[in-house]
């Protein structure tokens, strides 16, 4: 009698544990969408080391729904967060929404954003060296709303509000960022902006689009809440995208930016930086930083099946100052990646790319691997 009970319980066991592996496949590896428009989640731990801030340990996750789950017109909303503590003391948490109303009616983004993290700091301009390179300290507050409204068909009119705050420590005294006397603000500051924005969005998905096209301009506007030598000016930012589909597997996409820091007293943390996860792969972010940035780029993009995709891309750019933009300073980001469809059918991906840049004399070829949530652009 106990040997059938011991059989009983391991058919049990094996039969919960056959049924758990149905669950995670269908769940997670299954070629099939869900057309229920139900919520997903998606969690990706993060880890990385280095002599600087020691082990950084913590957790992202993406978040989608749908506002109007019957509206099967209705974009996805999606809400991500960043956690991260290393062992040295450094911290970096933020949380953003990317929320479409009812009827695609209303378009709200947000984010706010916490950090004390250590960066490379090399001088400003389209030429830094790599032996200028200044470790810094960050201290970073943000917060940001804004508020788009459906006035006619795809054009969507805003307005924003934001607010941040930098403060910063120099590691090691002697080096550009104390010798450099252009750089305004090198202890931090305040900023508050009040902005305006247009956009126009034809595009068939706002995660993994395969046709349309996006076009973005915002304007914020700086006053001089703070007085003395704080910023006072304009923020001029510019997103064009558009995505052509060549055959059922494959699309090409192209986008273009332009980001514009004009008015008086401008610190060098509110200076575009040229390089990122999204736009000119393979450069540290504020490598270059100037008070314009101008960069595009390409993607031809390979959906293998529902959960599995790979790409390629290319892209140039350059940071310059007024009246200084030259066609020869343009420099080059290629590389290529692969995709995992967490949520097919809302699009969303867990993407790994792997870029490289220019190659300056006497340095490194620059290069950058990235692992994060939802397309470049």
């Amino acid at each position: 009698m106990k040997k059938i009970s011991l059989c009983i319980t391991i058919l049990i066991i094996t039969a919960a544990d056959v049924s758990a592996q149905k669950k995670f496949i269908k769940r997670y590896l299954s070629d099939k969408t869900d057309s229920s428009r139900r919520a997903s989640f998606m969690p990706v731990p993060i880890f990385r080391y280095s002599q600087e801030i020691g082990a950084e340990f913590g957790l992202g996750a993406l978040y989608s729904t749908y506002v109007d789950r019957k509206d099967s017109t209705n974009r996805s909303s999606n809400f991500s967060g960043v956690a991260t503590i290393s062992t040295k003391g450094q911290y970096n948490f933020s949380l953003k929404s990317d929320i479409w109303t009812k009827g695609n009616d209303y378009h709200l983004i947000t984010e706010f954003r916490f950090k004390r993290m250590p960066f490379n700091f090399y001088g400003l301009g389209n030429e830094t060296l790599e032996a200028n390179l200044d470790r810094l300290i960050q201290r970073q507050s943000r917060v940001m709303f804004e508020a788009e409204k459906r006035l006619l068909p795809h054009a969507y009119t805003g307005l924003s509000i934001g607010y941040e705050n930098y403060n910063y420590k120099d590691e090691v005294v002697g080096g550009i960022f104390t010798t450099d006397q252009s750089l305004i603000h090198k202890g931090g500051g305040n900023v508050a902006y009040i902005g305006i924005s247009q956009s126009y969005d034809t595009r068939n998905s706002n995660n993994y689009p395969t046709k349309g096209f996006l076009g973005r301009v915002t304007y914020q506007y700086a006053p001089d809440f703070w007085g003395g030598e704080s910023f006072t000016g304009s923020v001029i930012k510019a997103n064009v995208r558009n995505f052509w589909p060549l055959s059922k597997k494959f699309v090409l996409g192209v986008n273009a930016l332009f980001h514009s820091v004009q008015g008086k007293n401008t610190p060098f943390y509110l200076l575009p930086q040229m390089g990122n996860d999204e736009m000119m792969r393979g450069y540290y972010t504020g490598r270059y930083r100037e008070r314009n940035l101008l960069a595009g780029q390409a993607e031809l993009r390979y959906r293998y099946n529902n959960r599995f995709g790979a790409v390629v891309f290319a892209g140039t750019g350059q940071v310059f100052d007024n009246g200084d933009f030259s066609m020869k300073s343009f420099k080059p980001s290629f590389g290529a990646g692969g995709r995992y469809f967490f949520d097919p059918e809302k699009g969303l991906s867990v993407r790994m790319d792997y870029a490289v840049g220019e190659k300056r004399t006497n340095e490194k070829r620059q290069s950058g691997f990235y692992i994060t949530l939802a397309e470049a652009f």
